[in-house]
């Protein structure tokens, strides 16, 4: 009678977790097969969501953009059980009628936010998603956007903020965290942001705040490896697995299987 009563209390004190899947750009020389075999391998995983962190078409020419997105339908149809969030890129969204099109494919706006919770409704993370891909840094329409939904966001839970050009490389690099993004971040108390746009996996953390570049999930290597680089620096076809665990997040970035 003791042993059966242990074990529905030991499953009720388990740490939550979640687990889901980052895909990195797709394009900027996108190459086809290697994106979609990173999505077979995202669903061996059986991960709770995928979010990506831009530049899903090619884009940059109206004309082309309705084309783009269509193509890529019948690849998500396989995967439609795993809910896929967005993340817009400076190939994604140039002008007004691809910011529609955008909006209209990935079924959200171009900023946004969401908690997700598990099948007990319980949050288990809160994940805040701004729109950079046509600046190098965030407009201060943006980050009053951010402050705005961390400050309202739920106690106690884990807090990401994505989005596509990682102007924070540089200060970081350099050891600073003078600037606005980090100290909205701090004060807030957020576990990890995370980009793309270099097509090169890099982590970098300050003050306890992880902060990761996302690499290539199909976009072109050539910058990279034309420079004598290679996966030893972040240079591969990759995604990364997330985990969310008590209330601290781990990156473990996977290279494309052969």
């Amino acid at each position: 009678m003791l042993r059966a009563l242990l074990i529905p209390l030991l499953a009720f004190s388990l740490p939550a977790q979640v687990r889901f899947a980052i895909l990195g750009d797709r394009t900027g020389g996108a190459n086809a097969d290697a994106y979609e075999r990173v999505w077979a391998e995202v669903a061996r995983e059986h991960p709770a969501f995928v979010i990506n962190v831009g530049d899903t078409i090619e884009g940059l020419h109206d004309e082309q953009a309705a084309a783009e997105w269509t193509a890529l339908r019948p690849l998500w149809a396989k995967y439609a059980s795993t809910p896929i969030y967005f993340t817009p890129g400076n190939h994604d969204i140039w002008s007004a009628l691809s910011e529609k099109l955008y909006v209209q494919e990935t079924k959200r706006p171009s900023t946004y936010s969401f908690t997700f919770k598990d099948q007990q409704h319980k949050d288990l993370v809160h994940i805040t998603v701004l729109d950079n891909g046509r600046t190098n840094s965030l407009s201060e329409e943006q980050l009053r956007y951010l402050e705005a939904d961390l400050k309202a966001a739920p106690a106690g839970v884990p807090r990401m903020v994505f989005f596509h050009v990682p102007f924070w490389i540089v200060p970081l690099t350099f050891q600073s965290g003078a600037f606005e993004l980090h100290r909205i971040a701090k004060k807030y108390e957020v576990a990890a942001v995370v980009s793309g746009h270099g097509h090169q996996f890099v982590k970098l953390e300050r003050d306890g705040i992880q902060y990761l570049e996302a690499g290539s999930s199909g976009a072109s290597l050539q910058r990279g490896l034309s420079s004598g680089l290679g996966a030893a620096e972040g240079w591969y076809f990759g995604w990364t697995l997330c985990t969310v665990n008590g209330g601290k997040v781990r990156f473990e970035m996977k290279k494309l299987g052969l």
